[in-house]
């Protein structure tokens, strides 16, 4: 006669295969992890002709995110005008003020945190003369 603790650890043998496709792969939940929520340095750029083939100007809010992140979203080809990230908004918060921009392009010199913002969205925050404003939390919406 199996022990109590056999007939468990049986019944866990046979019911715990039955859980795991319910449970997240570690690749994706590293996937999902990327885009979640981002802290890094905003800059500023003048928009023009953007990786996502449309034409931006400076007085709109719109943000180039970082290589890392447009190459890496899921489903991205070798063509960047086709990048499903191109139209995601990405809500950007600093210190209590938060604005919502426009993926338009990519930022070949951005760090793996950072991004681009367009004048009139990087005045939101600080004055371009400013030039790079650190800690700043973003995310993909």
């Amino acid at each position: 006669m199996l022990s109590k603790f056999n007939q468990l650890a049986a019944l866990v043998m046979v019911i715990a295969p039955l859980f795991a496709d319910a449970m997240p792969a570690p690749a994706a939940q590293a996937l999902e992890e990327r885009f979640d929520a981002h802290q890094g340095d905003i800059t500023f750029y003048t928009p023009g002709l953007g990786a996502c083939g449309q034409v931006n100007t400076a007085d709109q809010l719109v943000v180039a995110v970082n290589a890392a992140v447009f190459d890496s979203f899921p489903g991205a080809t070798a063509n960047p005008n086709l990048n499903p990230i191109c139209g995601h908004q990405l809500r950007v918060n600093f210190n209590l003020h938060t604005i919502i921009t426009t993926v338009v392009d990519r930022c070949v010199a951005c760090g793996p945190n950072d991004i681009d913002l367009s004048p009139a969205a990087f005045e939101q925050f600080a004055p371009l003369s400013t030039g790079r404003v650190h800690d700043v939390n973003w995310r993909i919406l």
